[in-house]
């Protein structure tokens, strides 16, 4: 059984994380997700919604078959568990490919990265889409 792993901090949930999910399911039988914990996040704003509720948000989709929290020290420290054959990464995720499968490799850990390409999901796929609207709208009442 091919055991995919798909990583985000799915902060404000949308149609580009559905998709994303959806996609990396497609490469096997069992999708787990890494949640990002909070204090994880540094190469973007600080998540809005708390990480305990976005894993339940994360755990509730139909797609995914185990969710779980990311380490708060080492990134990598959860695949040792999970054992992957495959990551996929979004077509944004910050991570170069080529790097991380040569830090995958010095930890010994043997999976396929992948990344899922770009597809158009609608006008409010991001996270900083769907925020920059709600300032609109509220500036606007």
């Amino acid at each position: 059984m091919t055991r995919v792993l798909a990583t985000g901090t799915f902060d404000i949930l949308h149609p580009g994380h559905v998709l994303y999910l959806q996609k990396a399911k497609e490469l096997g039988e069992e999708l787990y997700v890494i949640v990002s914990r909070d204090s994880m996040v540094h190469h973007k704003p600080k998540p809005i919604i708390p990480e305990d509720q976005r894993l339940k948000i994360i755990q509730a989709l139909k797609v995914v078959d185990n969710a779980r929290l990311g380490s708060e020290h080492d990134i990598f420290e959860p695949l040792y568990e999970i054992k992957p054959d495959v990551i996929a990464l979004g077509f944004d995720q910050h991570f170069d490919d080529k790097t991380l499968q040569e830090q995958l490799k010095q930890r010994q850990i043997d999976v396929k990265v992948i990344r899922i390409p770009y597809e158009d999901t609608g006008e409010l796929s991001g996270t900083e889409d769907i925020i920059k609207r709600i300032i609109k709208l509220r500036v606007q009442c």
